[in-house]
């Protein structure tokens, strides 16, 4: 049984086919809640937030304090985090069951799963971050808040959960998990390309492993929030589109 978890910052042009993609879960029984933590929105988010029956939890913005907030509320045993650009593609519930069920029945050790990165463009460009994510989430074992975390609440809390940092909380909670308690789902979850068609894909790319590097290195999340001219405070920052690709 799931609880799930999205952050919000006036969401509303992708927010209900995140909500619909999970509706063959519902009618199942297998996701019980949807809670949103909105960070401030004014456009039609809560509405449509509402009018699909989740709950709303209003909070400081900032993702990592949303994410935060949002599982503060969760009542299920298993939490699923997902952005609000993101929707699950079909079939991704019986993926998640079968993790929930091999975990629960010992046959898995106890980890969290993401979910397989793709973006809904088309292009050269699509496709090879697709490759570099892929890569990335096998061989580090870091998946971003845009590939969706399936997590139970019991390693959820053994790990403290999320942290309320201004950029890169998704990273920080795989670093606690390690690499041994992460799996890949066979199953997708589809991110929105506007974002990197507005912002250009090699500059987002460069900008990410800029900023993973930096981490990596050991420099503080809040310096590295500095050098990219955001507050080094969470507060404020919004929650969609913030994921490093």
């Amino acid at each position: 049984m799931i609880s799930v978890v999205i952050p919000t910052f006036n969401a509303e042009a992708h927010l209900a086919e995140t909500l619909t993609s999970l509706v063959p879960a519902a009618v199942d029984g297998l996701v019980r809640e949807v809670i949103v933590a909105d960070g401030g929105s004014t456009d039609r988010t809560l509405e449509i937030a509402d009018g699909a029956g989740a709950e709303i939890v209003k909070c400081a913005a900032g993702r990592g304090a949303q994410l935060k907030a949002g599982a503060a509320r969760a009542r299920f045993p298993w939490l699923l985090f997902l952005n609000a650009d993101t929707y699950l593609d079909i079939g991704w519930e019986r993926e998640v069951n079968l993790h929930i069920e091999r975990v629960e029945g010992g046959r898995r050790r106890v980890s969290a799963a993401s979910f397989r990165f793709t973006l809904d463009d088309e292009g050269l460009m699509p496709r090879t971050l697709e490759t570099l994510v892929s890569l990335r989430t096998g061989l580090l074992k870091l998946p971003y808040g845009d590939q969706g975390l399936l997590i139970s609440r019991a390693l959820y809390d053994e790990v403290g959960g999320f942290d309320p940092l201004p950029l890169m909380e998704d990273v920080d909670i795989a670093r606690r998990l390690g690499r041994s308690r992460l799996a890949v789902l066979n199953a997708r979850v589809m991110t929105r390309g506007e974002h990197y068609r507005r912002e250009g894909y090699l500059s987002r790319v460069a900008r990410s492993q800029a900023c993973l590097g930096l981490y990596l290195i050991g420099v503080p999340v809040r310096t590295i929030a500095t050098l990219l001219g955001r507050s080094p405070e969470p507060v404020g920052e919004p929650a969609v589109g913030r994921s490093l690709p």
